[in-house]
């Protein structure tokens, strides 16, 4: 056993010794706690299998930008009749740089209470320091997160070599209780992971998979071939390129469309393992616009006016991010008609 692989085992002994002790409080907070959700102490953390499709919730706001957890339920009880392999949240749909901590963990364990059963719950807890994201990974742990969803530090992005990121996501992995999802969002971030860093991060034991939204394929169809042997499941970041992703080997999606679409993406994720080409090709075809106003085009506020037109609860976003004016709507409106989901 090399020295590296010595000093991680014991990270997680030390680890498991506090998570044993407080198995029967976490049991009655979180009836979907068990024994069969907790680490192995002398194996590989690798088990954890998040293939399917993953909304990334919205935080429903009132209109004084407080959290309208009343909403939450609301929407959470039609997102469980929607075969999801689980929820996203806070991550980039769910506004999470304008809430504090204390709001971002307490939608956390709304949603895992609120969850249905057996749904995996990925908890967004990337910070720009790495002390931070280890804290804020414990604490999602806490609150009932199988896993945390990690984007990589932007800010001093100048600074963001191949060392610092290795360093940050390896000190994250080898502290956080639960499995690490890498987040590779250059449209936020304005930075790509570079595909060597990820093919050396897949490589621990604790690193189980990437939410890629850059919508490369050839990028995205090496970086499965590379990780092939660590067990490393890439999910794509984006409905609108989900197709091509389960073709070249991803294991599922974390797509904002599926927050309003759920059913027609969950289709897609079986009409992509299937073969049916043909029906699989035009469902994916449709999908592409009404996919590109709530991501790329239109955003957050995009996300929320077109929850509205399906039942859900939308609401307001919270400043600086504004509703879209009604110029911004009709358009939106005209494409999800013409691809006829409305």
């Amino acid at each position: 056993m090399s020295p590296i692989r010595a000093i991680f085992i014991a990270s997680k002994v030390r680890q498991a010794k506090h998570v044993f002790a407080k198995i029967s409080v976490l049991t009655k907070e979180h009836p979907r706690f068990s024994l069969s959700r907790s680490f192995s102490s002398t194996a590989s953390l690798k088990t954890l299998d998040i293939s399917g499709i993953f909304p990334p919730i919205p935080t429903p706001f009132n209109k004084d930008e407080s959290i309208a957890f009343d909403k939450l339920e609301l929407n959470m009880e039609k997102w469980n009749n929607i075969p999801f392999k689980g929820y996203v949240v806070q991550g980039s749909t769910g506004e999470c740089c304008f809430l504090t901590w204390e709001e971002r963990i307490q939608m956390v364990k709304e949603t895992s209470k609120l969850a249905g059963d057996n749904k995996i719950i990925i908890a967004g807890s990337g910070c720009e320091s790495t002390r931070d994201t280890i804290l804020l990974s414990q604490k999602m742990a806490d609150a009932g997160a199988d896993a945390v969803l990690v984007v990589n530090p932007f800010y001093y992005k100048a600074s963001m070599n191949a060392t610092a990121l290795i360093s940050h996501f390896t000190k994250v992995a080898d502290e956080a209780p639960i499995p690490v999802i890498l987040y590779n969002v250059p449209s936020n971030t304005g930075m790509d992971i570079p595909p060597d860093v990820i093919v050396q991060l897949a490589q621990h034991p604790n690193i189980i998979g990437m939410k890629d939204s850059g919508g490369d394929i050839t990028r995205i169809a090496s970086l499965v071939y590379q990780t092939a042997s660590y067990r490393f499941q890439i999910l794509a970041g984006s409905a609108g390129f989900l197709l091509s992703a389960y073709h070249v080997g991803c294991v599922g999606g974390i797509c904002g469309a599926a927050n309003v679409l759920g059913s027609y993406v969950c289709e897609l994720a079986d009409l992509a393992q299937s073969d049916n080409l043909k029906a699989a090709t035009d469902l994916q075809l449709r999908l592409v616009g009404p996919n590109s106003c709530v991501t790329r085009r239109f955003g957050v506020p995009g996300v929320k006016t077109a929850m509205e037109w399906f039942g859900y609860y939308g609401g307001p976003t919270r400043l600086p991010l504004v509703p879209l004016n009604p110029n911004e709507v009709a358009a939106m409106k005209k494409i999800f008609q013409a691809s006829m989901f409305i």
